[in-house]
């Protein structure tokens, strides 16, 4: 027996759902036939599409498009974070980067706005590197001490 709120809900047939989605036939086919969208209700010409179908493949085109693999956005659609694409760089843009000198010949570069960190997370980043370096460091000075004795 069918739930309510199936028969309250509209249903497409592969033609419909293809013109909502502005998506071939083929690719709707292909992306049930790998488990990115859920399978119809009933079989060929009779399966019907609902408007959790025409969710999944809007989401799909919509990550496809910003080149999102289908293996990810099978993750996605389980529920997995969704990505943040990067920013392009636009033309004529302004970066404002930091450059922290560990040593000579080491030197790191922080693009805080594109990594999304807080002024107090690049001092605390800043200093943890500072930290680790310290203590490689200085392993390497004694045993290069000892050598030399």
């Amino acid at each position: 027996m069918k739930s309510e709120k199936a028969s309250t809900e509209p249903s497409y047939s592969l033609a419909e759902l293809c013109v909502f989605a502005d998506l071939p036939p083929r690719t709707v086919r292909y992306y049930v036939q790998i488990g990115l969208v859920d399978r119809p209700e009933g079989e060929t010409r009779a399966a019907r599409y609902g408007p959790r179908h025409l969710e999944q493949l809007l989401l799909i085109k919509k990550w496809t498009t910003a080149g999102v693999s289908l293996e990810r956005i099978r993750e996605l659609l389980r529920g997995e974070q969704a990505p943040i694409p990067p920013r392009p760089r636009a033309v004529g843009s302004v970066e404002v980067c930091s450059h922290l000198t560990v040593a000579d010949g080491i030197e790191v570069v922080i693009e805080p706005g594109r990594a999304g960190l807080s002024p107090e997370q690049v001092r605390r980043l800043v200093k943890g590197i500072m930290g680790v370096f310290a203590q490689v460091s200085g392993g390497v000075r004694l045993e290069q001490d000892k050598s030399n004795n």
